[in-house]
């Protein structure tokens, strides 16, 4: 649907009237464009801004299909831009993704938003509150979106860092009580932050170092600057994604060498009890040739047979002797 469409003239905003009298009047004119605002839009919709502009059409099936990579697509009178938009959400500490795709001609541009992700309504409002910036057309508007999307990856980069702080913290302390789809869950939004930062930086240089002939000289040193947080990103996911490697192996390694531990106490207790269980299932059969089970001492006239007992005292005597080696070995 779209959300907000406006002409911008000597860097004031005016009502849009019909799309294609607008645009022949400021095309005539060589001063303003029109802004067009869309929010997910169906295929209907976009034809009937599309009817007017005369969009390029593999720019429109991009736009349309959506889920693209983030590029910046130059045609003979326009220019299609890609983004990933990044919204942290502080309840589940997730990354939700969206996307926004920007048409830039020569009097208009149309934004396309998809998805909840950095929603661009406090970008018009900005620029609109901006004379300064609006003079320069289109290529403001293009600036201003991007601008604020990068500075989203730059709020995300430090909660991913906080994040990534707090699961290393919880892996080498003394309770240990992350798990290990913690740490993949974490890795899965650094992913989602890189798919959306790396592609952007390749683009961006092109603009920078004058490949893209429709974004005026004066406008690069303020892509430069976007350029430069998009590089910083980058360099900062790339070394989260291998620290949360290195992590998830610390921790898959601690859960190794604990179960290691408890196997061998495991074993170690079942070895101790083996012991008086042995010595219990041949002394509790019915031999009578045993001559230690008819050890006797006469007390008061009666005669006390005291086997049993140094039987038992034996054995308790070599359980903790067991008990008393594995603990000198380690394994209690």
């Amino acid at each position: 649907m779209i959300v907000d469409q406006a002409v911008y003239r000597g860097a004031r905003r005016m009502p849009c009237g019909d799309l294609s009298t607008e645009l022949d009047g400021l095309r005539a004119g060589h001063e303003g464009f029109i802004w067009i605002g869309l929010k997910d839009p169906t295929d209907e919709e976009f034809a009937l801004v599309n009817d007017e502009l005369q969009l390029h059409p593999l720019a429109v099936e991009d736009a349309v299909k959506g889920n693209q990579r983030p590029k910046i697509d130059v045609y003979e009178n326009s220019m299609f831009v890609v983004l990933k938009t990044l919204a942290y959400v502080e309840r589940t500490s997730d990354v939700e993704t969206g996307e926004v795709m920007i048409f830039v001609g020569d009097h208009f541009v149309v934004t396309v938003r998809r998805g909840e992700a950095n929603p661009l309504s406090g970008v018009r409002a900005d620029l609109e509150h901006t004379p300064s910036h609006l003079e320069h057309g289109p290529v403001s508007v293009m600036y201003s979106v991007m601008d604020a999307i990068v500075d989203g990856y730059v709020s995300i980069d430090a909660e991913l860092q906080d994040d990534l702080d707090n699961i290393e913290r919880d892996v080498f302390s003394s309770d240990r009580n992350v798990t290990a789809s913690e740490i993949y869950l974490l890795k899965r939004e650094v992913l989602e932050t890189r798919r959306a930062a790396v592609p952007l930086a390749e683009p961006l240089r092109r603009i920078v170092e004058g490949d893209l002939p429709s974004i005026p000289a004066e406008a690069r040193p303020f892509f430069r600057d976007i350029a430069d947080h998009v590089l910083r990103v980058v360099d900062h996911v790339e070394s989260y994604d291998r620290l949360l490697t290195d992590v998830l192996n610390a921790h898959l390694a601690q859960i190794s060498v604990q179960q290691n531990n408890d196997m061998r106490k495991i074993s170690a207790w079942v070895a101790i009890a083996a012991v008086p269980t042995m010595i219990a299932g041949i002394y509790g059969m019915n031999f009578d040739n045993m001559p230690e089970l008819h050890l006797s001492i006469r007390m008061g006239g009666s005669e006390f047979y005291y086997g049993y007992f140094v039987v038992l005292l034996v054995m308790a005597g070599f359980c903790v002797s067991l008990y008393r080696a594995f603990k000198r070995s380690g394994w209690l």
